[in-house]
């Protein structure tokens, strides 16, 4: 039976040793490969992901799941013997653990089905792509608000009590710190505008959200009315009929990706580039779709209506739709003084 490895907090403590692990620990081995994903549904992906590509290629999978930022940490000490072949990771972790040197361009020709998907989920750099995609934009209550609200209603004092705000440190977090910088500020990149406007506006906020269960029980209850939020969040509620919906903000829309990377010194290179490869092909993208609610990359692959349903056209073409990628390098750039910044001028 495979191991199902979850990297906590605890597991870190132990990991200096772990690196300096004797080389029994870097052996190659074509047949072996450890793939490293989210915590979040890792039972489905093992069953509906792993195990068929398992049964395609003869390659045995091990898995181990957790935090984004617990897994860029494991990485980051375990650079010199790397126990882990392939990462599956949020674009901003992707970015700072780029930036950090942990991981490898891959080689294109290795990758046939890079050219079947959407521009913007390949790197031009010729890092690894993004295999799935969200996108920010306004969730709200339809028998609270009678239509869909813009960024400035979140400022509205009229809508006090009333609201929900991703902390910086969610998938949501940065692109939304863009958005305000749009609205009110000189341009996207104006992020001192939006720390100062965020501010002002923190009496306004019921809460500062964490996890996306947090965000939909509290709309589901009714204490929050709006919230911006990727549409992911949305998707059971509406499938479950609920009065909920989920639009496109009035300015500063921006994809959230999920990138897959090829980890530098993995043991077992070419089977790295084949499981991404494999996360890439349409037959996958429609099961993660069917699946998580994931969008696909895959400009082939058939999007379930329950996504449709959420999103409308910007499922099928997000570009054609006004949303970009965020800067990145910016925000891995200042992750840490971000972060500190928004605990102390605007959750705090």
């Amino acid at each position: 039976m495979r191991r199902l490895a979850v990297t906590t907090a605890a597991t870190l403590l132990i990991l200096p040793l772990a690196g300096c692990a004797g080389s029994a620990a870097g052996e190659q081995d074509p047949k072996k490969l450890t793939v490293s994903t989210f915590g979040f549904g890792a039972d489905l992906f093992e069953k509906n992901i792993v195990k068929p590509f398992e049964k395609e290629t003869g390659i045995e999978v091990e898995i181990e799941s957790g935090a984004n930022a617990e897994r860029l940490t494991k990485l980051r000490i375990n650079r010199s013997n790397p126990t882990v072949d392939v990462v599956m990771i949020s674009d901003l972790f992707a970015r700072m653990g780029r930036e950090q040197g942990l991981f490898d361009k891959v080689d294109a020709s290795a990758l046939p089905n890079l050219a079947k998907i959407h521009d913007f989920a390949k790197d031009e750099d010729g890092y690894a792509p993004a295999y799935t995609y969200q996108l920010l934009g306004m969730l709200y209550r339809t028998d609270k608000v009678d239509k869909a609200p813009g960024i400035k209603d979140l400022w509205d004092a009229g809508n006090k009590g009333r609201i929900a705000l991703p902390d910086i440190s969610t998938s949501a977090g940065v692109p939304f710190l863009y958005s305000t910088a749009a609205t009110y500020g000189s341009g996207p990149g104006d992020t001192d505008t939006a720390f100062e406007k965020l501010a002002a506006n923190s009496p306004n906020v019921l809460k500062y959200f964490n996890r996306s269960t947090e965000l939909v029980s509290l709309l589901d209850r009714g204490e929050v009315e709006m919230a911006p939020a990727l549409d992911l969040f949305a998707i059971d509620s509406v499938t479950a009929g609920k009065p909920i919906a989920w639009a496109p903000l009035d300015k500063g829309r921006y994809v959230v990706s999920n990138t897959a990377q090829l980890v530098k010194g993995a043991r077992n290179k070419a089977g790295a580039e084949k499981f991404i490869d494999y996360l890439l092909s349409k037959e996958v993208q429609e099961k993660a779709a069917a699946t998580f609610h994931d969008k696909p990359v895959n400009k082939d692959a058939t999007i379930p209506a329950a996504i449709t349903e959420v999103v409308g056209e910007a499922a099928a073409d997000p570009a054609a739709n006004g949303f970009t990628t965020p800067d990145l390098k910016l925000a891995a750039e200042n992750n840490d003084k971000w972060v500190d910044r928004f605990q102390r001028e605007v959750s705090g």
